[in-house]
Formats: structure tokens, sequence, C-alpha cells
């Protein structure tokens, strides 16, 4: 069995993002970036599950500037058998890289496509739907179990009501949720290894895809600062100023 496994290169989940002064983004300028934290989640549980023997390839797929080698290598250190990259300067958005992973679908032939449930830059929690939609593929989100069982996938999703298990024929589309698993941590050999391994580069015109941004950013800013509270005497005075002053209730 074949898995695509999409991956993202962000700002480090450490860093606190910077607003640019004119308001136009995020100054990415001189800012630690890595692997999208729910990417290496998919990654990490695409190795696993070629451990078990339930997959023999792993392809970890990017799309960004070339910059976006380095996240790959990073998943080939983790344990991808191998890397591809759709390079391009353009702002990518959720459309336009699901229609560039589904390219690569029909390309590849992937069973099983794992993707992070959502980026932690723009927390757009689309990509995987919009695949799902655009490959007609079934698909599973927010997966905190997986398991594969021949031409079936189970998947124990988080839900609002507690857990809901739901099976799927392959190939099938899945999103990761923080609780599925820990991944491991990349030693030195693994790296090293990471660098020979196959590494394909395609531009987006090569696969037949617009990526053309369909959204316009108007401004970015920070979110306002929160008062210091205050303490009320009574529960009387508390809902007299969340009725007149806060206006919440």
């Amino acid at each position: 069995m074949k898995v695509l496994v999409a991956v993202k290169r962000v700002i480090d989940a450490n860093v606190k993002a910077q607003v640019k002064s004119d308001g136009s983004g995020i100054d990415l300028a001189s800012v630690k970036m890595s692997m999208n934290p729910f990417d290496e989640i998919a990654v990490e549980e695409a190795v696993r599950l070629k451990e078990k023997g339930a997959a023999t390839e792993i392809i970890a797929v990017s799309c960004g500037d070339a910059k976006c080698q380095e996240t790959l290598r990073t998943a080939m250190a983790i344990g991808a058998d191998r890397g591809i990259l759709v390079e391009t300067t353009e702002e990518l958005q959720p459309l336009a890289v699901a229609k560039l992973l589904k390219a690569l679908v029909d390309k590849e032939q992937p069973a099983l496509v794992i993707l992070g449930k959502q980026a932690i830059d723009d927390d757009a929690n689309q990509t995987g739907q919009m695949l799902a939609a655009l490959a007609d593929l079934p698909q599973a989100t927010f997966a905190s179990k997986v398991e594969v069982a021949g031409d079936k996938v189970n998947v124990t999703r988080e839900v609002d009501g507690g857990l809901e298990t739901i099976s799927l024929s392959l190939p099938a589309v899945i999103t990761t949720d923080l609780r599925l698993n820990e991944p491991r941590y990349v030693t030195l050999p693994n790296i090293m290894k990471a660098k020979k391994k196959q590494l394909d580069t395609f531009k987006p015109e090569d696969l037949g895809v617009d990526v053309k941004p369909r959204l316009k950013t108007l401004k970015v800013s920070e979110p306002p600062k929160r008062g210091a509270g205050i303490k009320v005497p009574d529960v009387a005075t508390l809902v007299d100023k969340l009725k007149n002053e806060a206006k919440v209730i």
C-alpha cells in the first residue's frame, strides 16, 4: 500500500508571530520555520503503518518555495521513502493546495492520503476535505486512531459527544488530530540518510493546476490586548456589569 503524506512549512510553534508594520501580513524574515505539528503527526502515523507491514511506500509532498525542501528532508528523516516538492512562489490557499494534491493523487495512485487536520499559520482546516471532494474519495477527519484491515481502514475520530469509529474503503483521505500519536525524535543518522533519498520537483503548470489566489488579505493586525480584571462584591453587581458594560447577557 502506497501512502501519500502532505507536509507544510510554517513558523515554528514555539515562535511568537509578529505582524508587519504595514499590516500586510506576518513578518517571516529571520524567523525559525518548522514542519506543521499536525503534519508531523501525519508522517509519524504513515511510518507506523509501514512498520506494521500495512504500508509499503511513503511519499511526502510539500507545496511552496524551494525552502520547503528542508521540511521534506525532515519528513524523510522521520521515515518517508521519497519526497515531492511542488515549487511555486505564489501564495497558496487551501483550494490551490487541494488541486495540486489531487493531481499528485492521480499521478501516484496512493491507497491512503494522510494530512494534518489544519496548519497552525492559517488554521483553515480545509485542504483535506477539499481534496477528498475533488478526488471523490471517502474521508475521515480529526483521527485519533487509525487501523488498516485489508481494503478497509477503521478510523476513530473525535467529535463533540466523544469518539466515533468509522470504516472507509481504500483509497481514502484521513486528517490527523493531536492525540493520534507522539512523533518520534529525529536522529542525526536518519537526517544524514534523508539527504540521499529521492526528491522530485514539479511546477504547478506541470500538473496542470492554476494556483492563482482567489482571496485577498486586506489587513493583518494583532489581537486587542485584554484589560485587567476586576473584583465585584456580589453576584448582583457581576450580572449588572455583564449586562450593561460587557453587554454579553
